[in-house]
């Protein structure tokens, strides 16, 4: 992950909810954005991870699959958690510089 400012940083947030959307509208998901961002933010380990991976999983082909998890992880960067304080992974390295 990029270490970026917090300018940066919201703007790339902005960016993988762009690609979210775009995601859940091509796999005509039942889900919603905030429904992944409520689930990374209350995240309680691996499996939260997954769970949101699994909202995108129609059995499409492998490389539609990398794209979802890439931008999933993204998320998981970018997007605020619960148990950081509700700062993203990404600011909490901004804190340890």
């Amino acid at each position: 992950m990029e270490i970026l400012n917090i300018q940066q940083i919201f703007e790339k947030r902005k960016e993988i909810e762009q690609e979210l959307l775009d995601f859940l509208k091509e796999t005509k998901s039942d889900f919603v954005l905030d429904d992944i961002i409520e689930i990374i933010y209350n995240e309680d380990g691996q499996d939260s991870l997954t769970d949101v991976i699994a909202m995108f999983d129609t059995g499409q082909g492998l490389i539609e699959l990398e794209n979802i998890i890439e931008t999933v992880n993204d998320a998981w960067n970018y997007f605020p958690h619960k148990i950081l304080g509700g700062l993203s992974p990404a600011e909490k390295l901004l804190e340890v510089e």
